[in-house]
């Protein structure tokens, strides 16, 4: 039977791969557009979204959307996700073996969504497909991942927790790239499979500040 979004959301809902499912209260797989031509792929579901089962509910999911709409775009029209799908306790970081467990479904609805653009949000998912290092070093960079752009973006929250006038242009002229790179990447193909990231480390990630 083939992949679908669908079947891979119940997969999600049904997991019990790692320790996050015995404290979680549903698994969040992500949501949007079959057709999305870019593909957000965040940290890990905050307290809002373990409750809705949906990503990017709460005040970093406004923010997102407020950014979105600044460049054009709609909820509708792109898939967000997650690197891991069930929240972690406390809110606390995800471990090396929780990250690892949910990569199969990241690979799965990259694969079945062949997106033409890829925005990481936050450094675990940066790390997943672009490299490590410091945000503040890294935001803006983009990575050929399996044919496809990557871009590493600030997370929304990380913005929300250092409401400067800088921290807020610097995250808008990093949305404003979204359009340009897409415009580049439609230009290319995107390979089907999908194959395991293995990006170039810059930095330890154990080293790292959020930002």
């Amino acid at each position: 039977m083939a992949d679908t979004l669908e079947v891979i959301a119940k997969d999600v809902r049904a997991c019990r791969m790692c320790r996050l499912s015995q404290t979680r209260t549903t698994g969040v797989p992500g949501e949007g557009s079959p057709n999305a031509e870019v593909m957000f792929i965040g940290e890990g579901p905050g307290f809002h979204e373990d409750q809705q089962g949906r990503p990017f509910v709460g005040a970093a999911g406004q923010l997102l959307t407020e950014m979105l709409q600044k460049i054009g775009l709609r909820r509708s029209e792109v898939f967000i996700t997650n690197v891991v799908r069930c929240r972690p306790p406390g809110n606390r970081d995800p471990l090396p073996d929780e990250l690892a467990e949910c990569d199969a479904y990241t690979h799965r609805q990259i694969e079945v969504l062949g997106p033409k653009l890829i925005v990481t949000l936050g450094r675990y998912s940066m790390a997943r497909f672009i490299g490590t290092g410091p945000m503040r070093d890294l935001h803006g960079r983009t990575r050929e991942w399996n044919g496809i752009t990557c871009l590493a973006m600030y997370h929304p929250a990380a913005i929300l927790r250092t409401p400067t006038p800088e921290m807020r242009r610097v995250y808008e002229e990093d949305f404003a790239r979204i359009p340009l790179l897409l415009a580049e990447a439609r230009k290319k193909r995107v390979p089907v499979a999908v194959a395991a990231p293995d990006p170039e480390p810059v930095a330890a990630l154990d080293q790292l500040p959020l930002f």
